[in-house]
């Protein structure tokens, strides 16, 4: 058996950390010795607004009456200040910076040509710059930690989901932007990888209307946000040197979602007429055509 995994005195940052999934991460972490910063703004699940109440100092108190350690952070993270915000309390508080978890989200379904362009922007602004933002301003800080890991949340949305133009695409454009990121990090030992969660959080009941009544009533059952903690806290941890990789978790399932290259063809003198005839040959995935794990050290230039 392995021994248990300690996480004392790594100082994490969990954005959307009052409910769901976040939750789970810093109150798991809180439980292993992390101090942790809860980051969480109160938003609405499609982030037109903002609650009533104040989830992130309720998980911090959580943590504390567990005797844990904890700070609470009300800020909204598409903003430079309130991005800030969150590192800033990190260094006040406890003194230094090991990890980031980008969690936070919004949603909400809806057919393409029904979604106006800010609520595009505001899914962007949410998942992608949101994290790019607070990166930023985490960076130098993760630099001079002995094991800096970065954790960013995306979705099996952005490989395509019926009403979810607006959410898939700004999930992957965090994709993007975690493999790129790996890359960068990589000489400074900032470990950089995502995970793509399934729960039955009040998220998932938000986008409810794309899935069957079936569907959603497992995932409010089976699919718990304590099953998906796990895999973030592993991959925060000193001991994980993976980069660059996504992970599939839900219900206890957790497996690696990894971009291939088929063996296609090869043709100096291609043609319209030759794709068209090769077509099958380009597409096939077959156990004498094994595909090329595009890894971060084997990414194209």
């Amino acid at each position: 058996m392995t021994a248990q995994l300690d996480f004392t005195d790594r100082v994490v940052i969990v954005t959307g950390a009052g409910r769901g999934i976040g939750r789970a991460h810093a109150l798991l972490l809180g439980s292993r010795g992390a101090a942790v910063v809860v980051g969480d703004l109160g938003s609405t699940t499609d982030g037109s607004g903002v609650e009533a109440g104040n989830p992130a100092a309720d998980v911090a108190a959580e943590i504390a009456a567990a005797g844990g350690k904890a700070v609470a952070v009300s800020s909204d993270i598409t903003t430079e200040e309130g991005a800030a915000a969150l590192v800033d309390a990190a260094i006040a508080t406890f003194g230094h910076l090991d990890a980031v978890i980008n969690n936070a989200g919004i949603v909400r379904a809806a057919p393409f040509r029904e979604v106006p362009d800010e609520e595009y922007q505001r899914h962007l602004d949410v998942h992608y710059l949101g994290p790019m933002r607070v990166l930023r301003a985490a960076w130098p800080h993760l630099l001079e930690s002995p094991a800096p890991r970065v954790v960013n949340t995306i979705s099996q949305a952005m490989l395509g989901n019926p009403g979810m133009s607006h959410y898939g695409g700004s999930k992957g454009a965090l994709f993007g932007f975690t493999r790129n990121l790996a890359l960068e990090g990589l000489e400074a030992g900032v470990r950089v990888n995502a995970i793509a969660p399934g729960a039955g959080t009040r998220m998932a009941e938000a986008a409810a209307d794309t899935l069957s009544p079936e569907i959603m009533e497992y995932m409010r059952t089976q699919l718990l946000p304590e099953h998906v903690a796990p895999v973030a806290a592993f991959l925060v941890h000193p001991s994980c040197e993976v980069t660059g990789e996504v992970f599939n978790v839900a219900g206890g399932i957790v497996n690696r979602l990894a971009l291939v290259n088929t063996t296609g063809i090869h043709d100096p003198s291609l043609t319209v007429e030759t794709v068209a005839e090769q077509w099958d040959q380009i597409m096939a995935i077959t156990p004498d055509a094994i595909p090329q794990v595009v890894a971060p050290a084997q990414m194209p230039v």
